[in-house]
């Protein structure tokens, strides 16, 4: 198939560019055409009425219609002629047929031509694989981050201007910033049409590059109007809907505003909610959908957004609750939104039917008459049901508990969703944290995941570490927040990396890092403005770095120093020095706790004031170190006088440096010497010193180049020595010397060889610039200097430009036919840069002519030719005023111009390097400590004792190189934890510190006192309405208190009157005070473990019963026990028809059938006694001792009454790596022994029913071996019982319930030969059928009862839950 790819957005500003454009996406998608043109068809189809049926009723233009609605004239002609189903009822299975579909393509709509969408029409049986493939792959739409359910009221209805806008404004903003579908009901009426013109706004006021919005319009097609212009065989490209609301009557028209529509099709016209199903198919399908982000894979959440509705919107947010999606309510919008709103924070025992009837009363009161009595109920019963899962509801309140955005409120409902869901360990966070990376929101991470009250670990996010522009090949370790940093810092989530950061441990390392990052991605950059951001993000990083480092120098100098060299394993062996160095971060370098490190580095084991004649001093004459003139840290050489003084003095690199200082002065005074002095045709001895003092030289530039501490290669180590530029000259210096010496030693070229080596003398002596950047005094003038050159090579280039052209010019006008070479090169560029300094030319004003400095033919070597002139009178013959202007200008521009631009050009350099000459010279400095740090002790020549040493160690003993601890150490991993302890404290302190002082700014002062005065208007704004709604709620309750007090004083006046106490039945109960309604109850953070009242069984109730199509009765609260009366309860009756018939009680309730159970007995195999006590039988079958279910009958349960099952818990202590028992929260930590069932999500104990007369349920054997069976009775024979009675189960009925005894089975011992034994003997004899070991917490994927029984295991062994 081919992949057509997304039609392009087209956006146009008036009508003739709307028709360029559609012509150009005619043409331009003719073949993606074709493709969709072919495929449709075999993979869609409709629904056509096969044969014509006459109705009773007409249509609304008083025509006769068939059963399906549609005219004579609209069948097919098959469908009117004589078929062999008439005189048959119209059946939709058998008279509707379906055929290729022949409405689909692209949909402009008339008028409205700013977009093209795309529209299909299809079977309401068509598989939700084929559309989401026909929308992914042929519509060209990306696969969702997030899927939007908006459900709501199909008829207009009137929402709060206020609340309109923010609504609009937050589901498009959540749509666009995370990449979400929309999904509606497609047409241009109620919360759709509210929808669209959400769409539409962001349309109007985006810009052409950003994305569109992706709305799905789910419509039927028999309820759209005017959808005969949708209809072609072959596909619309486009077609053209006409709008018509005026004349839509009883159908509706789709909305313009939506981008893409799926029209359902039944066969039917007029009827509405035939797409209710396959939506609901299509959404859970693609929720099911994994999506590849990031490295990241998630499945696609789904949120459902309600507003206004009726009794259809009730039912969805039912099923939408009851399949774990999680809902976002609307208050203020109407009808449904409304009640659910209004007592979703009350507890369950609150919400009655009295209460939902009051409700309704408010918010219907056009339609509630209509309501009947088990409506209310069944209201109630569905209300109750959403309420009571709070983790997935969400009610939006503008402007109240701090919510101020649709967006933020949809986004946080997933993320509490995916809290209340349970997983192993901590994959929780895990999944919070891939949603708020695929949908690119940092604000909903900072709020939701990344608080300081929860410790979270994430999960698997693997990305490919950073090798570009690494020193070498690092290897990286697996740490999940680094590469999370990292990937933040790539993808350019600057507030996702910067929480990041915060969470990181190794904080000054990963801002280093980042740092170093942003720095080589800049060059990388092509855009000005991404260039600045990147730098100055960069900058920002260097900041934080610097400031936790100050904390920590603060605190504790030395151990801040330890941060600085310590490796760090998860930035590549790498240490703080290096990475700042690596990065260029001169700020981070010159902060005075570096510098500080770095001059002790420089004294070795001197102290730091001793004075730098004492250390010459020393260094003239070393027997005085064995006096007290030279003062050492440790004070074991400050007391000593043998020669461990004598090598920590001479091993200093302040020492070291100066000794070469006076070794390089001796060399350049003796190559000077010999220069000048004694150069001789053969060499004397002072040449061949000079020979063997440059070879030691060269020894150590080769010892330089191969001396690899860190295990970089050859190939990395010659590449940062030749990055270096004094290292460029020092080879250049040796090289040109060596050129030199072999001209010299050939006695043809012996003064050739004198003029190399002299100019050779010249690039030695540069190299005493790199040797003086050490002092503070010539260090940052030697910077200023080495800046200034690139101005001057700037300068000449415009200089040459004009002392080319004036000496050109000059020499062409004066002299003629010149052939001389070298006198052309004085007269156009020599003569020409002298005349800049003064020097003018003598003959050319013509006043200082004289034939006699000059030759006339240039045949004089020695004299320029003479200029044009008159042999018969002596005189120039060139045109003086001519040459006279040239000089002029050329002076003008040279000496006037050019000269006072190099001079503003140094001015300029000078002024800003200045400000950052200090940075500059303390960040070059560590370059010269690290070598002389590493350097021999010795000074050339001597320096070869050395060399010969370390041959001896490196080559013959194979002894690896070591890098000096100062600059690089590995720690022991308790020290290491310590220090990255002390680190993140520091690092906190330096955040709070940064959050206060941003408060303290006026700018952030100012928003904070507006936020407070809105916030405070906006209280004052609902106190009103607040006072008036507890005032009514008020009068609400008194009303009903004195109603059921009347109803108290009439029983009792009965009872009197009869001579009786009257039955008990009777006895009516006064309602609990309530709560007023004012108050703004919060479903997250004050939710109870178990609301007050809802003690009664809740699985049991739930209306669609497990593995079948029949639907409980729906039973309240308030009417789950026996005794409370129930006049309209009439619960259906069902029982399964189970496979193995002879174990279960008979189908129906035929009294003769059940007439020989013997119930609250054992009856044969079968124990039908309760823990619970006897039980009451009505009409021969058993009532539930738990209250109403809603259903009668066996269900698919084995027998009537109590259904015994047994649930052995087992359970061993969780231990690490060295058999020691782990702990939590101080507690020991529980593994338990789980089973996963096939086609099931969550996991279980291995328990359940037993056969008659077994011990061991059927799910345990099926996880053991047959050999293991025994053993493992004895082990239930002698294990604890933790729990007995009645389970809470969706199987139960009003007739049969399930009843378990937990039996925990716990070994305390590792080595424990039962334990050992039962772990070899576990084996799964299903396929489907899964079991391990996992950790006792309350996120484990239980079912509910079974979490239960695992609290009271945990309770008893006193461990950790």
């Amino acid at each position: 198939m081919a992949d057509l790819g997304m039609v392009p957005s087209l956006r146009c500003s008036n009508s003739s560019l709307c028709k360029t454009g559609r012509l150009q996406y005619l043409f331009g998608n003719s073949a993606k055409q074709e493709n969709l043109s072919s495929w449709v068809p075999q993979n869609i189809k409709k629904k056509e009425c096969v044969y014509f049926v006459e109705s009773s009723k007409l249509s609304d233009a008083g025509k006769v219609v068939c059963e399906c609605g549609y005219t004579r004239q609209q069948h097919l002609e098959e469908a009117t002629r004589p078929h062999t189903l008439q005189g048959k009822d119209w059946d939709p299975k058998k008279h509707v047929q379906q055929m290729p579909t022949d409405a689909f393509g692209d949909l402009v709509f008339t008028g409205l031509g700013q977009k093209v969408g795309k529209y299909v029409r299809l079977s309401q049986d068509t598989p939700p694989s084929v559309i989401y493939h026909l929308m992914t792959q042929y519509w060209g739409l990306d696969i969702p981050n997030l899927l939007i359910s908006v459900t709501g009221g199909a008829k207009d209805f009137n929402m709060k201007p206020r609340l309109k806008s923010v609504f609009r404004r937050g589901l498009v903003k959540v749509a666009q910033t995370t990449g979400a579908w929309i999904i509606t009901g497609g047409s241009h009426t109620g919360v759709m049409k509210q929808v669209g013109k959400a769409v539409r706004d962001f349309t109007l006021s985006s810009s052409y590059n950003e994305e569109e919005v992706v709305t799905v319009g789910i419509a039927t097609w028999g309820t759209v109007h005017n959808r005969e212009g949708l209809i072609h065989p072959s596909g619309s490209f486009p077609a053209e809907y006409i709008m018509d609301e005026e004349g839509q009557g009883q159908l509706t028209c789709l909305d313009s505003n939506h981008s893409h529509f799926i029209l359902v099709d039944d066969g039917t016209h007029g009827r509405y909610g035939v797409e209710i199903p396959l939506r609901t198919t299509l959404e859970k399908f693609i929720s099911e959908q994994t999506k590849e982000r990031g490295g990241m894979a998630i499945k696609i959440p789904i949120v459902c957004v309600v507003l206004e509705g009726g009794p259809g919107t009730l039912h969805t947010v039912y099923n939408a609750i009851t399949n774990g999606t999680p809902c976002v309510v609307v208050e203020g919008s109407g009808r449904v939104a409304d009640v659910i709103a209004q007592v979703a924070g009350l507890p369950i025992s609150e919400i009655t039917i009295s209460r939902i009837q009051q409700k309704l009363s408010l918010f219907f009161q056009e339609t509630f008459e209509t309501f009947s009595e088990s409506r209310i109920v069944e209201w109630t019963k569905k209300i109750q049901d959403i309420v009571r899962k709070r983790q997935l509801l969400t009610i939006f309140r503008e402007g109240k508990d701090g919510q101020q955005d649709v967006d933020v409120a949809i986004l946080q409902a997933l993320l509490k969703a995916s809290r209340s869901h349970d997983y192993f360990g901590h994959e929780n966070w895990g999944h919070q944290l891939k949603l708020a990376v695929a949908w690119n929101r940092v604000d909903i991470a900072r709020s939701e995941i990344f608080s300081d009250e929860r410790q979270w670990k994430m999960q698997g996010v693997s990305l490919r570490s950073l090798h570009k522009r690494s020193p070498g090949h690092v290897s990286f370790t697996m740490d999940p927040i680094r590469d999370l940093l990292i990937w933040a810092i790539i993808q350019n989530r600057r507030e996702l990396a910067e929480i990041i950061w915060a969470q990181s441990q190794d904080c000054i390392v990963a801002a280093l890092a980042c740092s170093k990052i942003l720095k080589e991605l800049s060059k990388e950059e092509e855009d000005t403005d991404s260039l600045e951001g990147m730098l100055v993000l960069a900058d920002e990083y260097e900041h934080r770095a610097i400031g936790v480092f100050t904390e920590c120098h603060r605190k504790d100098e030395e151990r801040a120093q330890k941060l600085l060299t310590r490796v760090s394993e998860a930035w590549g062996k790498t240490t703080c020095l290096q990475l700042a160095l690596q990065a260029k971060d001169m700020k981070f370098v010159s902060h005075g706790g570096i510098q500080a490190f770095l001059t002790k580095v420089w004294w070795g084991q001197l102290c730091v004031d001793n004075g730098l004649w004492r250390v010459i001093l020393c260094m003239l004459a070393f027997p005085l170190l064995y006096t007290s003139l030279i003062s050492f840290r440790e004070r074991k050489l400050q007391a000593r006088r043998g020669l461990l003084r004598v090598r920590a003095f001479f091993n200093a690199p302040v020492v070291i440096f100066h000794l070469n200082i006076l070794s390089y002065f001796a060399f350049l005074c003796l190559f000077a010497y010999v220069l000048m002095v004694d150069f001789q045709p053969t060499p004397s001895w002072c040449e061949y010193l000079i020979y063997f003092w440059l070879f030691s030289l060269v020894c150590e530039e080769l010892r330089q180049l191969f001396y690899d501490p860190d295990e970089f290669g050859l190939t990395k180590m010659a590449l940062l020595y030749f990055s270096d530029f004094w290292n460029k000259l020092d080879i250049s210096a040796i090289l040109l010397f060596v050129a030199g010496l072999t001209c010299r030693l050939i006695p043809g070229l012996l003064y050739s060889g004198r003029i190399i080596l002299s100019l050779d003398f010249i690039m030695f002596c540069l190299r005493l610039m790199h040797i003086f950047t050490i002092s503070k005094t010539l260090g940052p003038k030697i910077i200023i200097v080495k800046r200034m050159m690139k101005d001057v090579f700037f300068f000449l280039f415009l200089l040459a430009v004009w002392v080319v052209s004036f000496g050109v010019a000059k020499q062409a006008i004066l002299i003629h036919n010149e052939s001389r070479v070298d006198w052309i090169f004085r007269g156009v560029v020599y003569q020409s840069y002298l005349t800049i300094f003064g020097q003018m030319p003598a003959y050319i004003d013509g006043v200082n002519f004289s034939l006699d400095q000059c030759s006339p033919n240039g045949t004089d070597r020695y004299k320029p030719k003479c200029p044009e002139s008159d042999t018969i009178r002596h005189e120039p013959a060139f045109p003086e005023w001519l040459t006279v202007i040239l000089l002029c200008l050329y002076l003008l521009f040279t000496n006037i111009l050019l000269l006072n631009l190099l001079i503003a050009m140094f001015n300029y350099t000078f002024q800003q390097v200045q400000e950052h000459t200090d940075q500059i010279w303390k960040f070059q400095r560590h370059d010269l400590i690290e070598e002389y740090h590493s350097r021999p002790p010795a000074p050339p020549p001597f320096i070869l004792l050395s060399h010969l040493h370390l041959f001896i160690r490196r080559v013959v003993l194979k002894i690896p190189a070591k890098r000096h601890k100062q600059l690089k150490s590995k720690l022991e991993k308790n020290e290491e934890a310590a220090l990255l302890s002390w680190e993140i404290y520091l690092k906190d302190n330096y955040l709070q510190n940064q959050q206060y002082q941003q408060k303290q700014r006026p700018e952030q002062q100012i928003q904070d006192i507006g936020d407070k005065v809105n916030t405070a208007v906006d209280l004052l704004e609902m106190d009103s309405l607040k006072r008036s709604g507890s005032m009514e709620q008020r009068l609400s309750s008194l009303e009903e208190q004195v109603a059921q007090m009347s109803r108290a004083l009439h029983w009792i006046m009965k009872a009197l009157r009869d001579g009786g106490f009257g039955s008990e039945e009777g006895l009516p109960t006064l309602a609990p005070q309530k709560t007023s309604e004012g108050q703004d109850h919060e479903l997250d953070g004050r939710q109870k473990a178990e609301d007050v009242g809802d003690t009664h069984h809740v699985n049991a109730r739930h209306l669609l019963y497990p593995n079948s199509h029949v639907t409980r009765f729906p039973v309240p609260n308030e009417k789950v026990p026996w005794e409370t009366e129930f006049l309209i309860y009439d619960p259906p009756f069902y029982t399964d028809d189970r496979k193995d018939k002879g174990l279960v009680d008979p189908v129906g309730n035929a009294l003769e059938a059940l007439a020989g159970i013997s119930y609250n007995a054992v009856d044969g195999p079968i124990d039908r006694r309760s823990f619970h006590g006897l039980y009451a039988v009505q009409d021969g079958l058993p009532l539930n001792p738990m209250g109403r279910t809603g259903l009668r009958g066996r269900g698919s349960l084995r027998c009537l009454g109590p259904n015994h099952t047994l649930q052995p818990v087992i359970t061993r202590w969780r231990r690490n790596q060295d058999g020691a028992v782990c702990r939590k929260s101080v507690k020991k930590m529980l593994e338990v022994l789980v089973v996963k069932p096939p086609l099931s999500e969550s996991w279980a104990l291995p328990g359940g029913s037993r056969e008659p007369g077994e011990i061991l349920p059927r799910k345990l054997k099926q996880v053991l071996r047959r050999e293991f069976w025994y053993s493992f009775q004895n082990l239930l024979i002698q294990g604890t019982e933790v729990y007995k009675g009645y389970v809470d189960d969706p199987r139960n009925t009003d007739n049969a319930w399930i009843e378990t005894v937990a039996i925990s089975i716990h070994f305390p011992d590792q080595s424990d030969m039962d334990l050992k034994r039962l772990n070899s003997h576990l084996h799964s004899c299903d396929p489907g059928m899964s079991a391990q070991w996992q950790v006792v917490d309350k996120r484990i994927p239980l079912y509910a009862h079974h979490k239960t029984i695992l609290q009271k295991v945990a309770t008893l062994f006193e461990a950790f839950y």
